[in-house]
């Protein structure tokens, strides 16, 4: 791929994050002179899809092309980093590429045009809202896009937060944008274009060869002689599938160069568009087109362009052609349905040429009306429409993520009346292909178009369009569902056009705004930089893709590629192993496997390569290295074992519960007298909770290089991880060598979340051991693919509980139990246990409480350390129980939370005093902050006057405990050099995750040293410079790190002081000559922790150093028919005494939260009833986009708290932001709520996260929904007994 050619020429700034086009890491500009216009045509592809041979002609820029560090920077580059857009940085030069791109075509960009450019980008960090802010800086009306902070002067947002507030960004210190400069299309690429080259262009690979003609003539040549070779112009389709299939075509066709495929023709009753145009091509053509004829001969054109807008991303309706879309006939086409229905015709060409209809035939492949093996579609015809034509789509999310279930629909009524003179309705997602409802149609000509019509044609559709239970991708009764959901929406559409009531085309993206608010005390020096907006220190070269990773260290001298052979099993004996195969592949060098472990391998339950048996799907059984990594991938499809299945095999929660497989002991914790306060209530409640499991979806994956030196068996690791300590401890055990002998180094981590606090070292490790055994280095990078099959995520959790309450909404007992789904091994699953088990009550004060927590042992990968440790998962079923509570008193959820909540200072169940102050503080700011009262009242408003849509409203109190439940973990160590030239170097323990560690550590020791940042430096963390250094994670790496740098500092200055006294007037550079007068200008730092401890046996300790409190209101939007919701508004709060930076600190809320609304809307984990994990991908697994910031976002820090405890009396804030995302999760049920109460059904439901489409859509509960249960199924034949997938 042209990714894999960036590397070989040391263009590392093009990142590799999945391998499938879907998360935008990737991105570079594509510039092309169009052969017609003869203009240069710029577009953003993803590197990863792209064939180097495709590239013929093509001129490509990449991150290093568009601005550096060395030369000069590029205005996006700076605006991204100085709008503090950068947090680990991984995904950043991606998104530069997209962005640059559009201003290559669009100087000065519409927002909706930036919005669509930065959909097909991902980002786990930042919660995209400074990725915007900094965009907008370039678009020629601003009206507010989520991204620019403004100042709250308008009464009704007016509120005592802060007494100065500050942007975060200067707009008028960035360079102007001069499109003037930039670089130039290649003059010689220019001359080949002016003589195209006609001759076939060949190219061979090892076991592929590329064949591009010059000619249409040559290209049906080709087709003629190689008629099983396909046709690749984008490769959106057929590289997935090679990469994940393994589908092999030797021989690979790409018509790029032929002209006559890009054709465009208008004639009077029709357009044909080249099937060799992108579908962004073919987007501006149908625009165009639009704009020039009456509305009533473009429905179809504008169904078209409605599915264009969400189709896939940018970068790939770049790349993918509409030819390319309409042969892959995929069941999920969001445009074969629409072609279908608008009676598009084909273009065929071989010897002769014919058309064949877009039809439900060809659809479906059938050989009677599919092309011949020679033939070739040259063009697509599409009519002017005469009839209405409507299109619906409704996926896991808005924005890049295939549908659930797209459809069609097209009627014609006999002149002026509403008879049905033809009908037409096509469905994609619900079969193998796009399906037609033919039989539907053609039963209700000639009827009236009323309710007597529509029931009989849900009915008929249900009975036509029908779905198996065990029909791949699962959701049967959603889609089946969406199906009539679809039909109705298309009915009242219609009806209204009809009527003439209004125009049924969606309206255009609204424009959206963000707010920010700190303190800055006003007596502070200007130079000392603690409390201000200062840049993530390596903003820029992220920005300029000169930050450099792990995996983009240069290869060494005889470096060696490993790969992961893992079960394919989720509980089995091994029984035999084949590697002969394997060996015999040109390049293979050995198999490393337990046998070749010289220490231990790993501990007795926890293995690092299976010996005998298998405890899941994904675990790893042992590693192939090969000169390369393409070779080791090829010698694992060689590699033969054989299994003997064990019993019971146990993948969830309930089974685990069923069969008493548990990891570790119940932990509980009581106070009060619960059984006799459950005699004493008005009222109890007894429920249930879900909470799904989570991907940490970390941009950069797994990876480690080890590099063995030639004496003493020492060893350099280059590895990614938040404990490069745990990977040197590991990595000694594993190779019986003594600690000192290995280093572990760390630049910077492309994103960890916890996954990269355990399993780095494990991959270290068994990297490591074949380091050792073939004395060669060893660069081991797992795809995303493995790395979301193997390292396992967040716990799923199963709650039960039982709250009995007063009819005034006081609680006065709480019971909860929860049982979270561990995995096969221990891991973190105990302390996770623990942590929820403490954290549980939340905000709450209740007398009387029972917490239980088991941590299931199952066939499953390991779940471990995921930001928010059970806090997440646990306080859901906590605030669940609230709102059930709510609902039975008749109140609203937040005076029940009001009633509950801690109010003075007190004791939690465990006996650990603390001041709520700042609680009630934030609860109150978050509620006048965003005018919730008036809200509610517009919402209840609303939902009175629209049946299918519903707002809900809600707002969630936080309590979250920072650190480690033990003084030990909070050690830290630093270590600071100064230097003879006044420079000076800062190590410490902490490692940079993107959480901005670094900068504040050199905040801490400019104001400490009392010297400018730019005297200041850090390196990396590394254990040969600070050792036994514990884990960067439990948002305390700033504060304890903080500590040591500071106390470094001062054991300098106190050297430096009689130096001082003697000059007082002398600068930095004069005070460190002190050297010379033999006074050591070096010191190790060290903090010596918080006190934290736990007696479980007693039930009460004081596990925490502190809380951080906060509050969030959102509200949302559901579509009742859909289940389809938009985010409207989000107001957060969060005390964060005195922010040691305010930028990185509002990025890691923001960050936090968008990754919780991802936990509780659209992340979804799904495994086969084999245990294989199903979602390995940005296609499948749907983290949040662009377009899932909320339109109005506003982040304050609540002032004047102190703390004294911590370094300058600042708070970590890197976890709690996370279960603030509930507030969306909770808007969401109150409009399901709303929903339900108006349908007369139960408002109380089984709570489950996250909240899917699917999710939403069938507890609004309605007619359609009844028909879908009513109608049977199709029975399940006897070889699939089983449902498609299982959920943990």
């Amino acid at each position: 791929s042209t990714k894999e050619t960036f590397l070989t020429m040391r263009l590392t700034g093009t990142k590799y994050a999945c391998g499938r086009g879907g998360c935008g890491a990737c991105t570079v500009m594509v510039s092309k002179r169009d052969p017609t216009s003869q203009e240069i045509r710029h577009f953003s592809v993803t590197t990863c899809l792209v064939p180097i041979c495709s590239l013929y002609g093509a001129a490509v820029t990449t991150v290093e092309g568009v601005g550096s560090m060395k030369t000069r920077l590029h205005p996006v580059q700076e605006r991204i980093a100085k709008s503090h857009g950068t947090q680990c940085g991984f995904c950043t030069p991606g998104m530069v590429m997209s962005m640059y791109t559009l201003l290559r075509n669009h100087p000065q960009p519409s927002e909706e045009q930036l919005l669509e450019a930065l959909g097909g980008n991902l980002c786990r960090c930042t919660g995209y809202r400074p990725i915007l802010a900094s965009g907008k800086t370039f678009c020629l009306v601003s009206r507010g896009l989520r991204g620019h902070p403004q100042s709250k002067n308008d009464g009704d947002r007016r509120s005592s937060l802060g007494t100065q507030e500050s942007q975060l960004f200067v707009k008028e210190e960035f360079q102007p944008l001069d499109p003037t400069q930039e670089l130039i299309f290649p003059p010689e690429l220019l001359r080949m274009t002016e003589n195209p080259e006609k001759r076939t262009l060949t190219f061979h690979g090892e076991r592929v060869t590329w064949i591009s003609p010059g000619t249409f003539k040559d290209l049906l040549e080709l087709k003629a002689k190689h008629p099983e070779a396909p046709l690749i112009l984008g490769n959106t389709s057929l590289g997935p599938a090679m990469r994940s299939k393994g589908c092999l075509h030797p021989i690979l066709l790409s018509p790029a160069r032929i002209s006559e495929l890009n054709v465009v023709s208008k004639t009077n009753d029709g357009l044909t568009i080249g099937a060799g145009c992108s579908l962004a091509q073919v987007k501006d053509i149908l625009a165009e087109r639009v704009s020039e004829l009456p509305e009533e001969k473009t429905q179809t054109y504008r169904a078209l362009l409605k599915h264009l807008k969400s189709l896939a991303s940018q970068q790939i309706r770049n790349m993918a052609s509409l030819g390319g879309h309409i042969i892959s006939r995929h069941s999920y086409s969001d445009l074969n349905p629409i072609l279908a229905v608008g009676n598009a015709t084909l273009n065929l060409t071989s010897e002769g040429t014919r058309r064949i209809p877009l039809s439900e035939h060809f659809l479906a492949g059938l050989a009677s009306a599919d092309l011949k093996p020679e033939e070739i579609l040259e063009s697509v015809y599409i009519p002017h429409s005469q009839k209405l034509a409507l299109t619906f789509r409704q996926a896991q999310c808005q924005q890049n993520a295939l549908p659930d279930v797209n459809a069609g629909m097209r009627v014609l009524f006999k002149e002026g009346t509403d008879i049905i003179e033809d009908l037409s309705i096509t469905y994609g997602g619900v079969g193998a292909a796009t399906v037609s409802a033919h039989k539907s149609c053609q039963q209700l000509l000639g009827r009236q178009w009323d309710e007597l019509m529509l029931d009989e044609a849900c009915r008929r559709l249900l009975d036509e369009v029908s779905l198996p239970g065990w029909a791949p991708g699962g959701r049967v009764e959603f889609k089946r569902t969406l199906v009539v959901s679809f039909f109705f929406k298309f009915y009242l559409q219609v009806l209204q056009e009809l009527k003439k009531l209004i125009k049924p085309f969606p309206v255009p993206v609204s424009a959206l705004a963000f707010m920010g608010s700190w303190h800055v005390d006003s007596h502070q020096p200007l130079q000392d930089p603690v409390g201000r907006p200062v840049m993530h220190l390596s903003g820029l070269k992220h920005a300029t893709g000169e930050a450099e990773f792990c995996d983009d260290i240069p290869m060494v001298d005889k470096e060696l590629c490993m790969a992961l052979v893992t079960s394919t099993r989720a509980y089995a004996k091994i029984i035999s192993i084949d590697l002969s195969e394997a060996l015999e592949i040109p390049g293979v060098v050995d198999v490393i496997t337990a046998k070749d472990i010289p220490g231990t391998n790993g501990t007795e339950d926890d293995k690092l390569l299976a010996v005998d048996e298998v405890l899941c799907v994904g675990q790893i059984i042992f590693a192939v290295v090969a000169e390369t990594d393409v070779q080791a991938k090829r010698a694992i499809e060689k590699i033969k074992i054989t299994y003997e299945e064990l019993e019971p095999i146990i993948f969830t929660i309930k089974d685990a519960i069923k069969h008493n497989s548990f990891l570790c002991p119940e932990k509980k914790l009581e106070q009060g007298n619960i059984e006799e306060a459950f005699e004493k209530v008005d009222q109890i409640v007894e429920g249930e909770v879900h909470v799904g499991g989570q991907e940490h979806f970390y941009m950069e994956t797994q990876r480690v290089l080890v590099i063995p030196k030639t004496e003493d068996k020492e060893l350099d690791i280059y590895v990614s991880t938040q404990d490069p300590a745990h990977v040197q401890k590991t990595v000694s055990s594993t190779l019986n060598i003594p600690i000192n002998r290995i280093t572990c180094h760390v630049k910077r981590v492309g994103g960890g979340f916890g996954g990269k606090i355990g399993r780095p070292a494990v991959f270290g490790a068994i990297a490591a051991v074949g380091a050792l055994k073939t004395g060669h280095p060893i660069r081991l990078v797992l795809d995303r693919e493995d790395d979301m099959l193997i390292t396992g995520g967040r716990h799923p959790l199963f709650g039960k509980y039982k709250v009995g309450f007063m009819n005034n909404g006081r609680i006065k007992a709480l019971d909860i139990e929860c049982f979270i789904n561990g995995g096969c091994t221990l891991d973190d699953s105990e302390l996770v246990t623990e942590f929820l088990i403490l954290k549980l009550e939340n905000a709450y004060k209740i007398r009387n409480l029972r917490f239980r927590g088991r941590a299931c042992l199952t066939n499953l990968p390991s779940n471990t350390a995921f930001r928010g440790f059970g806090f997440p998962q646990g306080t859901l079923v906590t605030e669940s129980c609230i709102t059930a509570v709510a609902a039975k008193c008749g109140l609203p959820p937040e005076k029940v939370r009001e009633k509950n909540m801690y109010r003075t200072v007190d004791k939690t169940i465990y006996k650990q005093a603390f001041n709520p102050e700042s609680l009630i503080r934030c609860w109150n700011e978050c509620l006048d902050a965003s005018s919730f009262h008036n809200r509610r009242k517009q919402v209840e408003e609303f939902n009175k006057k629209n049946y299918w849509k519903k707002r809900g409203i809600a707002v969630i109190p936080m309590k979250f405990s920072v650190g480690f439940a033990a003084t030990s973990y909070h050690q830290a160590a630093a270590l600071v050099h100064i230097y003879t030239d006044g420079s000076v170097l800062v190590t410490h323990g902490g490692n940079e995750l993107g959480q901005g560690i670094h900068t504040k550590m050199l905040q801490v020791a400019s104001r400490e040293l009392k010297i400018p940042m730019s005297h200041l430096h850090i390196c990396e963390t590394s254990t040969a410079m600070v050792p036994n250094t514990i884990a960067t994670a439990a948002s305390v790496g700033a504060d304890i790190n903080g500590k040591a740098v500071q106390n470094a500092c001062q054991i300098l200055l106190k050297r430096l002081e009689p130096i001082i006294k003697k000059n007082p007037e002398g600068t930095w550079e004069e005070w460190v000559t002190a050297f010379e007068q033999r006074i050591s200008l070096s010191a190790t730092g060290y903090f010596r922790g918080y006190k934290a401890f736990m007696d479980w046996e007693k039930g009460e300790g004081d596990p925490f150093p502190y809380y951080v409190y906060g509050a969030a209101c959102s509200e949302v939007e559901i579509d009742c028919l859909t289940g389809a919701h938009k985010k409207i508004r989000t107001d957060i709060v969060m005390d964060a005494c005195c922010s040691l930076n305010p930028a990185i600190d509002i990025g890691q809320i923001e960050g936090a939260f968008i990754q919780g609304m991802g936990l509780y809307t659209t992340e979804e984990l799904k495994y086969s009833p084999e245990g294989v994990l199903y979602s390995r991908g940005p296609d499948e697994y749907k983290i949040p986009t662009i377009s899932d910031v909320p339109e109005e976002f506003n982040v304050s820090l609540l002032p004047s708290s102190q703390t004294p405890l911590t370094i300058y009396s600042s708070k970590g804030l890197g976890e709690s932001g996370m279960f603030l995302g509930s507030s969306v999760f909770f808007a969401i049920t109150d409009a399901v709520a709303a929903a339900r109460k108006e349908r007369d059904i139960a408002e109380d439901f089984t709570v489950k996260s996250p909240a899917t489409p699917e999710w939403v859509r069938m507890a609004c509960a309605d007619r359609f929904t009844e028909m879908v249960y009513i109608c049977p199924l199709p029975l399940e034949p006897p070889s699939h007994p089983t449902p498609w997938a299982i959920f943990k």
